[in-house]
């Protein structure tokens, strides 16, 4: 199936491991040209050469900490340089149990990098799509409650409800805004500080996952790639969990 995203120009977010490399591996593979963004100099260098090696093209890197907000306005600028985008990929997040000391720093920072982030970027580039009435915005989402407190679940809360009120102010205008929800993926942050034993991981399994296993990044990015493509151009608004079945189920 052609997807129809040879030739548009992709920007990615938290692309230097995990589910954001796997995007921005997959997109390269459809032909796409990328820019890509995260933190850590040394693994966007390794990514654009593995882009390059097959046969993708990166336009250009950002090297930013999204918490920090002079890192964020100079990653909008930045990345305002490198457009107009066709896609925009909001996948920097990450989990933020709270610890014993919580105070208000902890949940700012949860914030600014779960929705501030993907809300502000969003906002900068979107007059670019509106102009071409064209483009694709998928927001890497995650779960919005649990047992214990954790500032990225409301964070991810707020992302998605500000996704879903977005999708349908863009969509008589050609864009789309959709949400995935990663469950227990195999990606750094998960097996080593999630569930960093066979033992954490397995009780996890037995406990939540009908699948009997954690997904793997390229199974939760053959989905936004889908989303990101000419193919998906009647799906907007929605929120889809790839999660080996975990949200069909009571948790015990």
């Amino acid at each position: 199936m052609d997807l129809g995203l040879a030739g548009k120009h992709c920007l990615v977010t938290g692309a230097t491991t995990g589910i954001g490399r796997a995007i921005a591996l997959m997109l390269a593979d459809e032909r796409a040209s990328l820019v890509i963004a995260g933190r850590n100099e040394v693994l966007l260098a390794t990514l654009r050469d593995d882009i390059a090696k097959r046969g993708g093209k990166v336009t250009a890197t950002i090297i930013a900490d999204f918490v920090k907000p002079d890192d964020l306005a100079r990653a909008c600028v930045e990345a305002q340089a490198a457009g107009p985008f066709d896609v925009l990929i909001n996948n920097a997040g990450g989990s933020r149990p709270r610890p014993d000391d919580a105070d208000q720093a902890y949940w700012d920072e949860a914030f600014a990098l779960n929705f501030t982030a993907a809300r502000v970027l969003t906002e900068v580039l979107v007059p670019g799509m509106l102009t071409r009435r064209a483009g694709r915005i998928v927001n890497l989402s995650g779960a919005t409650s649990g047992k214990t407190i954790n500032a990225a679940l409301p964070a991810k809360a707020a992302l998605m409800s500000w996704s879903r009120a977005l999708a349908a102010e863009l969509a008589p205008r050609g864009i789309t805004v959709n949400s995935v929800a990663p469950g227990r993926i195999a990606t750094p942050q998960i097996m080593n500080r999630v569930h960093p034993t066979e033992e954490s991981r397995q009780a996890e399994i037995d406990r939540n996952i009908p699948m009997g296993r954690f997904g793997e990044p390229e199974e939760l990015a053959a989905l936004v790639v889908f989303l990101a493509s000419a193919r998906a151009s009647f799906i907007t608004g929605t929120m889809i969990p790839v999660d080996g079945g975990a949200t069909r189920h009571d948790l015990k």
